[in-house]
């Protein structure tokens, strides 16, 4: 089969017109589902509305309706794009097809981040053009978030953000061929919120065969709640709106800055709210309010629970973290600096029952640096790097594990490795995050993003990964900067976490 160069391409729906960007052509927004609007915005995805002439999108900033914050010091727009235009026709997906390539295509498909609460498909830091240049066929898609997304009103359906990938996945099955892709050679991948989301969707009946590989940046499957906790959500969010806690209150709200205002508010560390397992637990570890809940017909039981039952065995994986992934949170807000002992104790003590046998295992009172150095490091470990490894440990199909180690040099060098760092790496777009504000600073190695764009390019073509699978025994993880495999033993981390 030779892949379609055609700027015009016809889909189930109708057709779509693509623009040349040199060697690529860019089909922008198109509609996997329904715009989530009347009747539809809390109802499951439902196929688009056919159309005939040629869609052709300009090249916009579509996303779900939210409202993004700044970090002082740093521009986060390429990594979390402009925020929201007002525009509710944004379940849609965009494709960079390579113009002359031949064969059909191996395809990969990116589900963005930001604490499914903010985020687009279209941030600068990860644009599609690295991948299809190197001969990748690269879809981006949006989802529903917050409340329409990932609110387990009663009365509407759970996990919509989740549903709408799901649908934006069936809509490749159907239609990628036509773009010249291979429907048989499928990689998703995402990062935080997104590789959480990839996670989830690895354990997923109703994912199952919709892809072949996936890479879960920054994420695992151990941030769901069960949908009775997270029903302690509905009713604080439903109270502050003053509206009655299911489907006709919260549809009685628009979407807009009253919905909004109750979003920001309510994720506010200061706003009681107590979101915690019957083991005393809170796996988000306060970090966003709305996450996927299992207990449905999407995550019908945890995701580690449904690995060792054997789900997703037939996926590749690879998957991986940042070496120091709370410096994100910590460092620009000067937050690490301030915390003390008892504060230390007091954040930690809201997710994690034993919080202060957590902080002594990480050093405090042990020359281990400050409290907020500890807190850091331990909150590293249990949101994200130990959380990871351990749904490695429970994947029983082929997995690999990376850790990406290189340190920015922002904010006196404290910023590190932190979350997301990889990013720029990843998709070869160290100059969306090039500069005085920047995430990488102002010269970062373009030899690195080189050589971990292509290993993302070639787990993507056919799987190939330059090192050794891992398992529980073995531990082998590659350290992406270092450009080697060795043996990692179990982190403190792994006696605090299930």
């Amino acid at each position: 089969m030779v892949a379609a160069t055609s700027d015009q391409i016809s889909t189930s729906h109708g057709p779509v017109q693509g623009v040349r960007e040199g060697d690529l052509t860019v089909f922008r927004d198109v509609p996997y589902a329904r715009p989530p609007i009347g009747g539809g915005r809390f109802a499951v995805p439902t196929a688009a509305e056919p159309w005939m002439e040629p869609r052709s999108a300009p090249r916009n900033q579509t996303s779900a309706p939210q409202r993004t914050r700044a970090l002082p010091g740093l521009d986060v727009a390429p990594l979390i794009g402009t925020g929201w235009s007002g525009d509710h026709d944004y379940l849609t997906l965009d494709i960079w097809q390579p113009a002359a390539a031949t064969g059909a295509l191996p395809v990969l498909v990116f589900i963005h981040g930001g604490g499914f609460v903010v985020g687009s498909k279209q941030a600068s830091v990860q644009d599609g053009a690295s991948f299809a240049r190197d001969g990748i066929l690269y879809l981006a898609i949006n989802y529903r978030l917050g409340v329409e997304g990932f609110l387990p009103i009663p009365g509407v359906p759970t996990n919509l953000g989740l549903r709408d990938m799901i649908a934006g996945l069936e809509w490749v099955r159907d239609n990628i061929a036509a773009f010249g892709g291979d429907p048989a050679n499928v990689t998703v991948f995402g990062e935080s919120a997104g590789g959480m989301a990839i996670a989830d969707l690895v354990t997923s009946p109703l994912a199952k065969g919709l892809f072949r590989r996936a890479i879960v940046q920054s994420g695992h499957g151990g941030m769901t709640r069960h949908v009775e906790v997270a029903q302690r959500l509905v009713k604080k969010l439903a109270k502050l709106l003053g509206v009655s806690p299911d489907r006709a209150g919260f549809e009685s709200v628009a979407p807009g800055d009253r919905l909004l205002d109750a979003v920001e508010k309510v994720s506010l560390p200061t706003t009681r709210l107590d979101l915690r397992g019957a083991d005393g637990r809170e796996p988000v570890f306060g970090i966003s309010r709305f996450v996927p809940v299992h207990g449905d017909d999407v995550l019908p039981v945890e995701p580690l629970e449904a690995l060792r039952q054997g789900a997703g065995s037939e996926v590749d994986l690879l998957i991986g973290s940042n070496a120091e992934e709370m410096n994100l949170y910590l460092v620009p807000s000067g937050v690490r600096k301030k915390v003390g002992r008892f504060l230390a104790w007091f954040v930690l003590r809201k997710s994690q029952p034993r919080a202060w046998a957590v902080l002594k295992a990480y050093g405090l009172g042990k020359g281990g640096g400050t409290a907020g150095d500890v807190l850091n490091r331990a909150l590293t470990d249990l949101v994200f790097r130990w959380a990871g490894r351990r749904f490695a440990e429970e994947h029983r199909g082929r997995t690999h594990v990376y850790e990406f180690e290189w340190r920015s040099p922002r904010y006196d060098g404290e910023l590190g490795a932190a979350h997301g760092m990889e990013l720029p790496f990843v998709f070869d777009s160290l100059a969306t995050c090039t500069g005085e504000e920047g995430l990488c600073g102002t010269a970062p190695p373009q030899e690195l993003a080189t050589r971990v764009h292509r290993i993302w390019v070639d787990f993507a073509r056919d799987g190939w990964l330059p090192w050794e699978p891992f398992d529980r025994n073995t531990r082998i993880v590659y350290r992406l900067a270092a450009g080697e495999a060795r043996f990692e033993p179990p982190m403190p981390a792994a006696a605090f976490l299930p």
